[in-house]
């Protein structure tokens, strides 16, 4: 009998920002816009499931989508209303801001400038999606 293994590979094709902030994620949304240039805007949380004992669970998500250059940006909640962690390695973080397409370096640079700049926010550091071990959860 013929043994079939079938790879998969995640599409990790994102910069991800990790951000320590003690604002509610509608006030580090509004920041975010006014330091940053953005647009963002609530869409549909962002749904994952735990583990058969612990269940579904919804993270806060905002979205923008620069027309010029295709560029989305997000900012997902790390911590849910009902108590879950989205990235469980990263328990210090309480947001990810996900850049998605091409941002070139200057860009990315002044980005997280930007969000750094804001007097609420305590860390904004790039970290890389790859060294996570639960990035199956920032995918959607």
């Amino acid at each position: 009998m013929n043994k079939v293994t079938l790879k998969y590979e995640l599409d990790l094709d994102f910069i991800l920002i990790a951000i320590t902030s003690s604002l509610k994620d509608y006030r580090l949304c509004y920041f975010i816009n006014k330091y940053a240039g953005l647009d963002l805007a609530k869409v549909d949380d962002h749904e994952i499931w735990l583990s058969s004992s612990e269940g579904h669970r919804y993270f806060s998500r905002y979205a923008a989508l620069s027309e010029a250059t295709e560029t989305e940006y997000y900012l997902l909640a790390n911590r849910s209303a009902e108590g879950g962690v989205l990235v469980p390695e990263m328990k210090h973080s309480d947001y990810f801001f996900l850049v998605r397409n091409f941002i070139d370096e200057e860009d990315l640079e002044a980005l997280q400038e930007a969000v750094a700049s804001i007097p609420e926010v305590v860390v904004a550091s790039e970290i890389s999606p790859q060294r996570l071990k639960s990035k199956e959860n920032l995918i959607f």
